[in-house]
């Protein structure tokens, strides 16, 4: 067999073996996760806090794991820093498209009131994958916007740099294959 062929089946078996695997967890401390939602005791699928201007904010969604075409909420707790007072105006929750080239579209989801503390915003995603959620409101004069990305079903085990890198890779691969047939080996004399 020759060398090249060797070398590509090498390759080739190396980067199955590095190939990324996700494993899902249905349970959570010992309870079925696929029914939790903010009434339950136990802790929600993602969970982020931030301390932007004057105010600490956390965001959390809801259930555990989100699936296509299942509602799913997201709340955000907005307290002042200096004295821990909740942030009683209204916030604007909307979805990012990102985009590699070209610009972001965005996509209103809707302007939510306090409640209890709580901002709570609903949303249903048609197709897997990963979005990004927006929050955004004005307090004291000042803008304030809040990134929050979720990942909807199952992600994909290959992302674009994945894809990206096996066709460079196919790419010399043919180059090669293409210059071993414009020169051809030449004997040796002895």
């Amino acid at each position: 067999m020759p060398s090249y062929l060797l070398r590509f089946f090498f390759l080739f078996s190396v980067s199955l073996l590095a190939w990324p695997t996700e494993s899902l967890a249905h349970h959570v401390l010992g309870r079925p996760a696929y029914s939790l939602n903010e009434d339950s005791n136990t802790p929600s699928s993602m969970q982020m806090e931030v301390r932007i201007g004057k105010y600490e904010i956390t965001l959390m969604t809801f259930p555990a794991f989100l699936k296509p075409n299942e509602y799913g909420r997201i709340n955000l707790y907005a307290s002042r820093l200096s004295d821990g007072v909740p942030f009683e105006g209204t916030v604007s929750f909307s979805v990012v498209d990102t985009k590699w080239w070209g610009e972001d579209e965005e996509e209103q989801l809707g302007v939510q009131p306090v409640d209890a503390t709580v901002f709570r915003q609903g949303f249903v995603f048609g197709q897997a994958g990963e979005y990004i959620i927006r929050a955004r409101f004005d307090a004291e004069g000042e803008p304030y916007l809040i990134d929050f990305p979720i990942q909807v079903g199952v992600s994909s085990p290959i992302g674009p740099l994945g894809i990206l890198v096996v066709c460079v890779l196919l790419l010399l691969i043919v180059v090669r294959l293409l210059n071993r047939r414009r020169y051809p080996r030449r004997e040796s004399p002895l």
